[in-house]
């Protein structure tokens, strides 16, 4: 099982490093992300519930290097749900803030692929975006906006194809993955013994105008799950 584990983490890393060097566009990084996911559940399937539940979980860190909050925050919870894993934002020494991915081994190297291939994503849409506004002004504001309203779509997306998914094992495997791997990382997580606090909204004002346009880029987006019904 260990071989297997070892062998899916490195296909995972190939996928990431290749996916990020490359850049995509979101259809392309949703794909990405369905794929992968794929990956992953097809593992699983070919476990036993008792193999499961002797994996090991870890936590996995992904910097940041920026000290305010960045517009992909608003897809990161989302990440960890698809990913089936828990997911916490802390701060360095520096102050910089990083968020740590806690859970099955698997399931943190397929959230790290996941926030990699999503950042590229909307920083590529962005460039495109911001090209074809003859009088945008390049400022922050703008920018961000743009890059929160896009991150807010693609969290209701992930969160969506995460349901259909979960949806279509039960229906071909008769077996719940979500409910047997939320078992583990709740048992494990509980020996941390954290003391976490829910976050408070930034209070940043956004540009509405590129919030919308933003959104309605990952709107315009439609991915289907890559787990099919049989």
């Amino acid at each position: 099982m260990t071989t297997d584990l070892d062998k899916l983490k490195s296909r995972l890393q190939a996928l990431r490093a290749k996916t990020v060097m490359n850049g995509c566009t979101e259809e392309e990084a949703l794909a990405a992300a369905s794929k992968v996911a794929e990956l992953l559940d097809r593992h699983d399937l070919s476990l036993s519930d008792l193999e499961i539940r002797e994996e090991q979980c870890e936590q996995s860190s992904i910097a940041t290097n920026k000290k305010q909050r960045q517009p992909i925050s608003a897809c990161v919870p989302a990440i960890a749900e698809f990913c089936d894993c828990k997911v916490w934002r802390e701060k360095d020494e520096a102050g910089r803030i990083r968020y740590v991915f806690f859970g099955l081994r698997p399931s943190i190297e397929m959230a790290h692929y996941v926030y990699d291939v999503i950042a590229v994503a909307m920083q590529g849409a962005w460039e495109q975006y911001a090209r074809s506004q003859r009088f945008i002004r390049y400022g922050h504001d703008e920018r961000g906006s743009f890059l929160f309203g896009m991150a807010v779509s693609i969290a209701d997306k992930l969160l969506a194809m995460k349901h259909e998914r979960d949806e279509a094992i039960r229906i071909s495997s008769g077996r719940d993955l979500v409910v047997l791997r939320h078992a583990v990382v709740e048992s494990e997580f509980a020996k941390l013994d954290l003391n976490l606090r829910r976050g408070r909204a930034s209070g940043k004002k956004v540009a509405a105008g590129a919030f919308e346009a933003g959104h309605a880029a990952g709107q315009a987006v439609t991915i289907n799950s890559a787990v099919s019904r049989k």
